[in-house]
């Protein structure tokens, strides 16, 4: 059975603090103004300017030759695969990448390709896992064709790859004949953690999308960049998919405004991240993964309480959290202050306390 999303539980507040996740984010004041004022038109007939003016910025702060506007983060990751890969071929990507575990098993029921999960620490395989599962071509196994990599990891706590890292494993991608590809759901947020810019980053990578909706705090919107060929073929998946737009140019809009505003902001949810952090390892018996970025997971076990008994408690005191995997995750961004993480965890000391 396929559930829809759940409501909010019966008597709970109004959500006041929202670390649900950074997609939670609401276009600012300023964004809005941005959005009413745009130069908009066709963009699946190609007359739209601002769609233009984005898809240019992307290309060039991808290092790439072109880029395509996508309503969100999945559709670039589904487009991308269904681009680079044919029915009866294979990704390898980490176990816990979100083309596997979150987007409803698109890569098989669109693509009829599968995926070759990888294992490693906090979201990341090694070059060593990688160079280890790429097999011969035989005609007894599905041909390898695409190597993935998702930074920041998410599942892996928001963990950032190092560029040194993933020039390697491009490099033994490109060793065997093997297309690469970035799922750059929170680039930015590694960018601006690690000091290494998005074409630096990317460099290796033959395919690469940047979301809007997370920390950059727009209301939808992602953006596909690859060569001139790989996104004139992407387009036509866009297309099949539904994607294609007509008046664009006001999400667009919204897309260009946080590059101008909402990128090196970022460095503030990861402060706030890493206080939240701080606070928690402070609580006898919690377990904290110490915050590359702007995501902190957190297992309240061993301070006696389960992780849904305790993300229940928050939620009717009117802070939102999430959990993956048995853990809790907190997930910092525009619309979250230092005072809010103050008092998220007095609230959160209060709730261990009770027991």
């Amino acid at each position: 059975m396929v559930h829809a999303p759940q409501r909010p539980p019966v008597g709970a507040p109004p959500v006041r603090i929202n670390l649900y996740s950074d997609t939670q984010t609401r276009p600012t004041s300023a964004m809005k103004e941005a959005m009413m004022r745009a130069q908009v038109g066709d963009e699946q007939h190609g007359d739209d300017p601002t769609v233009h003016a984005l898809c240019d910025r992307m290309a060039a702060l991808m290092g790439k030759e072109a880029a395509v506007f996508m309503p969100s983060g999945t559709m670039c990751n589904v487009a991308a695969t269904l681009t680079h890969c044919r029915p009866g071929e294979e990704i390898i990507a980490h176990e816990t990448a979100h083309i596997l575990t979150s987007e409803g098993g698109a890569h098989a029921a669109l693509g009829g390709f599968q995926i070759l999960p990888l294992k490693g620490a906090r979201g990341m395989y090694s070059p060593d896992e990688l160079r280890a599962h790429i097999r011969g071509k035989s005609r007894h196994t599905p041909t390898q064709r695409l190597v993935e990599v998702e930074q920041t990891a998410n599942i892996g706590g928001g963990a950032v790859w190092p560029k040194s890292v993933l020039d390697e494993i491009a490099g033994i991608a490109k060793e065997h004949g093997l297309a690469t590809h970035m799922d750059g759901a929170r680039l930015m947020n590694a960018c601006v953690a690690s000091g290494c810019s998005a074409a630096d980053m990317a460099a290796g990578f033959d395919s690469v999308w940047l979301d809007f909706t997370k920390g950059l705090g727009a209301p939808l919107g992602a953006v596909l960049c690859g060569s001139a060929e790989f996104i004139d073929e992407a387009w036509r998946w866009k297309q099949r998919l539904g994607g294609a737009m007509r008046q664009a140019g006001i999400c667009a809009a919204a897309c260009l405004y946080s590059l101008d505003h909402h990128v090196d902001r970022l460095a503030e949810d990861h402060a706030n991240a890493k206080a939240l952090a701080r606070g928690l390892a402070q609580i006898p018996g919690m377990k904290v993964e110490e915050p590359d970025t702007n995501l902190v997971f957190f297992d309240p076990a061993g301070a006696g309480m389960s992780a849904a008994a305790l993300v229940g408690r928050l939620r009717m005191e009117g802070v939102q959290l999430s959990m993956l995997g048995g853990r809790i995750r907190a997930c910092t961004h525009l619309d979250v202050t230092a005072a809010m993480i103050e008092e998220t965890l007095q609230l959160l000391r209060a709730a261990v306390a009770r027991g």
